[in-house]
């Protein structure tokens, strides 16, 4: 049975793309794929990783449980997306930088897109409610320490 494609228009980092697309077709195969956007990272496609968190109208999502089609006409927000028009890093951005919050780097991006929506959403009260809210996106390194530094010193300079 042949495959059937869609037509659908994504707003990603605030730029429209148009693209066929099979309806099975993940949000994080199409960003990576078909947009050739890779920041956002494939690890596990179980959802068990975090490593490719991006955001949907503002509220973190896992690319590979979002089909594609279930985000046209919402605001998709990428790693590539997340610095300023300028160039200019993302608050979380420079406190991963400046607490080496990161090892070899794979889960960086999905940290990142996390940690944004974690201070954003009022969950960096604590040290323990950084970790509890962090816990979806897994780091091989074990770099936890740092990126719980690094959350709390952003949350600092956002507040």
């Amino acid at each position: 049975m042949p495959s059937v494609t869609t037509l659908l228009t994504l707003s990603i980092n605030g730029q429209d793309h148009v693209f066929e697309a099979e309806g099975r077709t993940t949000l994080l195969d199409a960003l990576r794929e078909q947009l050739h956007l890779t920041g956002t990272k494939k690890g596990c496609d179980q959802g068990q990783c975090g490593a490719c968190t991006v955001h949907l109208d503002g509220e973190r999502v896992l690319s590979c449980l979002t089909l594609a089609c279930q985000a046209e006409g919402r605001a998709v927000t990428t790693i590539e997306g997340l610095a300023g028009p300028d160039g200019a890093l993302h608050a979380v951005q420079t406190a991963f930088l400046e607490e080496d919050a990161f090892q070899c780097g794979f889960c960086t991006p999905g940290q990142i897109m996390s940690a944004v929506a974690c201070i954003r959403e009022g969950h960096a009260g604590s040290e323990a409610e950084i970790r509890e809210y962090m816990a979806g996106n897994l780091c091989r390194c074990g770099a936890y320490p740092h990126i719980v530094a690094a959350v709390r010193r952003a949350a600092e300079g956002l507040a």
